[in-house]
């Protein structure tokens, strides 16, 4: 595996917010079309923040001719040829502040020794655990139990991995552990050798407390929203998108997953992709995602989904679903097929409480990324409407937003709260500039790095906070009770007897 050298990381890149949104702007294709990023690293421009869901990716129309040249090569007649502002910004005017520096977090065990070490949820009581080793000769066994050192069960699962340019991953392992008791440690190594690590399973029944916070990346804002969530108790940690920010920097992805490993080990972590997961790159990487689904696998099979970049799954009465901002949505696709299903099968009886993960929001008036969820939302929101989704939570946008309830723009009771945590700390920054006069409709708003908290209490009630990263104290900054819309006796009737008030 590629190791960073100091000239490397010493030098940092940086995407352009708002990149689609700028693309379509230029008179014609240009070499500017396929430079969406400032040279601050020695990288390939062409990936996921090009995309945007409202349009075509351009890029493959600019990048036949130059498929094949190194990544150095093109880097290099980006920067060269045309040379990118020190402030980026987008169609709207929003300008974002100078970016932060990655922090890299090195590797300094031998090569058998299991690194990356994260674990998801598979049903209702098994657990995925997942780890890398760059030797060859590893085994993907877990061997597991309820005491510290005295592992009475095994699992043997696979290993995969995968090439990107001159990058070769390590052996990616995933092995599937259980059945598993609720509410119970369990202790666990991989491979047959090296650290133990330990993990919490959820618990059977209400209450159960989600961490939610997309957009991290690896920066120091990133370690301090991490901290922050350590800090206190919960037990699962669901994430909407927008991981590493590796950007087609492979290393960067093994130094993400050191970096999140100790907290990814011991709770369970639920992902959906962003768009700086999709690594496109045209004529050979046409169909993106190949780091992210390798490293980061979810348990679609498992929701019926024939996607790892959609899925659902049930954990204490809560149904989540992941969706994907970033593949086929349309009224034909396979997701929308499968997202009616899903939400279709859900006894609300049992299974109260509804929440959805999706990475560009459907609302947001937050300068940055306007409108680029909206083609997804006209297409989907029925859906939720109908089948009375409680919450929806979404990323992509750098700061914290918390609307009323809503359908098709407007207020209603019966409809889904939205709620934007792109915040985690990304190396981006925050996105600063929200529009004026606000929305009735947005109820809080900060361009602040934080985390939010669902503790659902019981099948009636759960209480939404959002903490502030505040120095050494994550900050309960905003926070609201909410009802479950399976229990309101208002939105038992059919899906068109809502409420409406205020237009956005």
């Amino acid at each position: 595996m590629y190791s960073f050298s100091s000239s490397v990381s010493a030098i940092p890149l940086y995407n352009k917010n708002g990149c689609s949104s700028s693309i379509t702007t230029f008179k014609k294709l240009s070499f500017t079309t396929c430079c969406s990023y400032k040279l601050k690293k020695l990288s390939l421009s062409i990936n996921n923040p090009c995309y945007n869901n409202n349009n075509i990716n351009i890029m493959s129309k600019c990048l036949k001719s130059i498929a094949t040249f190194p990544l150095l090569i093109h880097t290099l007649l980006c920067f060269l040829l045309f040379p990118q502002p020190l402030l980026s910004h987008d169609i709207s005017g929003f300008v974002r502040l100078p970016a932060r520096p990655t922090i890299i977090t090195p590797h300094q065990l031998s090569e058998s020794e299991p690194q990356q070490v994260h674990i998801s949820l598979v049903g209702r009581d098994k657990m995925r655990v997942s780890w890398i080793t760059e030797g060859k000769h590893t085994k993907s066994v877990v061997e597991y139990g309820t005491k510290s050192g005295e592992y009475s069960k095994k699992a043997t699962g696979k290993h995969t991995s995968y090439q990107y340019f001159f990058y070769n991953s390590g052996r990616i392992h995933n092995a599937v552990i259980g059945p598993l008791e609720p509410s119970t440690t369990y202790f666990y190594r991989c491979g047959g050798s090296g650290p133990e690590f330990s993990f919490k399973t959820p618990p059977p029944k209400l209450p159960i407390e989600f961490v939610i916070v997309g957009d991290l990346g690896q920066t120091e804002w990133t370690a301090s929203t991490l901290k922050h969530v350590d800090s206190s108790d919960y037990d699962v940690f669901l994430l909407p998108g927008d991981l590493s920010y590796a950007d087609t920097q492979q290393p960067l992805w093994d130094s993400f997953g050191r970096l999140v490993q100790p907290y990814a080990s011991k709770r369970p972590w639920m992902v959906t992709e962003g768009n700086h997961e999709m690594e496109i790159f045209p004529i050979i990487y046409p169909h993106g995602f190949k780091a992210y689904n390798a490293r980061w696998a979810m348990p679609f099979q498992e929701s019926g989904s024939t996607s790892n970049l959609y899925y659902s799954f049930e954990v204490a009465s809560t149904h989540v679903i992941m969706l994907g901002s970033y593949t086929d949505f349309d009224a034909q696709s396979e997701q929308y097929t499968w997202l009616q299903n899903d939400l279709a099968n859900i006894d609300r009886s049992k299974t109260p409480w509804v929440i959805v993960l999706l990475h560009a929001p459907w609302y947001n008036t937050n300068e940055a990324h306007q409108g680029e969820g909206e083609s997804m939302r006209k297409v989907m929101e029925d859906l939720l409407y109908q089948a009375r989704v409680d919450l929806v939570f979404a990323g992509h946008v750098h700061a914290y937003e918390r609307f009323t309830r809503i359908y098709d723009n407007k207020a209603d009771s019966c409809g889904p709260i939205y709620v934007t945590v792109g915040d985690g700390g990304n190396r981006e920054g925050l996105a600063l500039n929200f529009k004026s006069p606000p929305s009735p409709l947005s109820l809080y708003r900060e361009p602040s790095f934080g985390h939010g908290r669902l503790k659902i209490v019981d099948e009636t009630r759960a209480y939404w906070s959002w903490h502030r990263n505040n120095d050494t104290d994550a900050v309960i900054a905003d926070g609201v009770w909410i009802e479950s819309l399976s229990r309101s006796k208002a939105c038992s009737g059919r899906p068109d007897q809502k409420v409406v008030h205020e237009e956005l």
